[in-house]
């Protein structure tokens, strides 16, 4: 369970799915990779579990970019969007490739871009960013909350 004390905010991902998600990461090495994260909110909208990842179809990761691509997303969005409960877009995961998990320049202006869309239903997404070397993985989670990042601790 992750949370943002100032903001009365919490989040839960289950382990092997996290696993999955860094495995997913790790195997595009020595570029960036990177997918969607699915789930749902509590009826007060304070905790958010995650509960799923879509990998995008077509994208290009590089040591220090990731792009993705949203043809074929929606079906699947769709999908889990008709599941009791319903799961939603949640917002985005990527790895960085031997560095720290913490959002770049380019990092902030793509999820101010995704909080700010006129399609996307999501005014706070969600970011993951998974840091990794040969030796050691960590992980960020962070917010966009009222034009400012929060990270999960």
């Amino acid at each position: 369970m992750y949370s943002i004390k100032e903001l009365g905010l919490t989040l839960d991902i289950e382990d092997n799915l996290l696993s999955n998600i860094i495995d997913i990461g790790v195997q595009h090495y020595p570029n960036e990779f990177g997918g969607f994260l699915i789930g749902n909110y509590s009826d007060d909208q304070t905790h958010l579990s995650i509960t799923n990842t879509i990998l995008p179809n077509k994208f290009k990761g590089t040591p220090y970019l990731f792009e993705r691509d949203t043809i074929g997303i929606e079906n699947k969005l769709k999908q889990f969007y008709a599941e009791k409960p319903k799961k939603f877009y949640l917002g985005e995961w990527h790895t960085h490739p031997n560095n720290l998990p913490i959002p770049s320049g380019t990092d902030i202006n793509a999820i101010n871009s995704i909080a700010n869309h006129n399609e996307v239903s999501i005014k706070n997404p969600i970011m993951l960013i998974i840091g990794y070397n040969k030796t050691k993985v960590e992980f960020g989670f962070y917010v966009q909350f009222k034009n400012k990042l929060y990270r999960y601790e």
